[in-house]
């Protein structure tokens, strides 16, 4: 379903670089050629260029995969909720979802094999709202925010991450 991108003041303003970053379209198609171009790039690596970092300190790109995965589980979540009309206040999540686990214990076609199930689900989820649904509004990181701007946000955090990994780590993989 094609929905317009949200307007400022319809998502935590902290939000808005990624969702500046998707162009707008139907939310299905972008959900699944987004997925398409995840597993072309993490196919390429091979399970020992996964514990890559580019520097002291950053993650690997196992990190970087199991942040995007749990991320889009915690969007989806809020998602459903917004998209139902529960008001509660939903808080921002922290990266301690990354910290608090070890992601470079698991082979890495475990993780890609995650994404493709979170995807999945976040697919169904959104295949299954209308518009109606897609425009109502909840609290998430203290701000107004709509089922759409989440949609959105979903593809906008991974397309940043995407980027980041093509910029960050391909260039000096051996």
């Amino acid at each position: 379903m094609h929905m317009p991108k949200p307007i400022e003041g319809n998502f935590s303003p902290n939000w808005s670089n990624y969702i500046d970053a998707v162009q707008e379209g139907d939310l299905a198609q972008l959900l699944k050629d987004q997925e398409q171009d995840l597993l072309s790039l993490y196919s390429s690596i091979r399970e020992e260029q996964s514990l890559y970092r580019y520097d002291e300190g950053k993650w690997s790109l196992k990190e970087v995969l199991g942040h995007i995965n749990d991320t889009e589980r915690i969007m989806s979540y809020r998602l459903l909720c917004v998209s139902r009309g529960d008001k509660t206040p939903l808080p921002r999540h922290q990266d301690i979802y990354v910290n608090g686990t070890n992601f470079d214990r698991r082979p890495l076609a475990e993780l890609i094999a995650d994404f493709r199930a979170v995807r999945a689900a976040t697919l169904s989820l959104i295949q299954g709202l209308n518009e109606d649904e897609l425009r109502r509004a909840g609290v998430v990181n203290n701000a107004l925010t709509t089922a759409v701007a989440i949609a959105y946000f979903i593809i906008g955090h991974t397309h940043y991450h995407l980027n980041v990994v093509r910029e960050k780590y391909i260039p000096y993989l051996q």
